[in-house]
């Protein structure tokens, strides 16, 4: 989590080949309580994190699983505040708890 602006950038172009318009790269500390995402809005770059005061956040693997993984915008926004995002369909609608 180190990571500044630069190192995550090079890292999305080594394992992607490109950060490409309008998406959205995540990483996540080995604890899961701290989380960065790097964006490429159309016009530029720009990269946030944050960090969970209590609890984890959930992530989409875990251990061998494939570590690449797409999400929806909703679902992306549910990871974001901590919302189980696995469960948020279209329209915001959690489905199941």
């Amino acid at each position: 989590m180190r990571a500044g602006f630069d190192t995550a950038l090079a890292r999305v172009v080594e394992v992607f080949g490109a950060a490409h318009p309008h998406h959205a790269y995540l990483f996540a500390n080995r604890r899961a309580n701290r989380l960065k995402v790097l964006v490429h809005d159309g016009i530029g770059i720009w990269l946030a994190s944050r960090r969970l005061n209590e609890g984890q956040f959930v992530w989409p693997y875990s251990g061998s699983e494939k570590k690449h993984h797409a999400l929806t915008q909703e679902q992306l926004a549910g990871l974001m505040v901590g919302l189980p995002w696995q469960r948020i369909g279209p329209n915001d609608v959690i489905r199941v708890v």
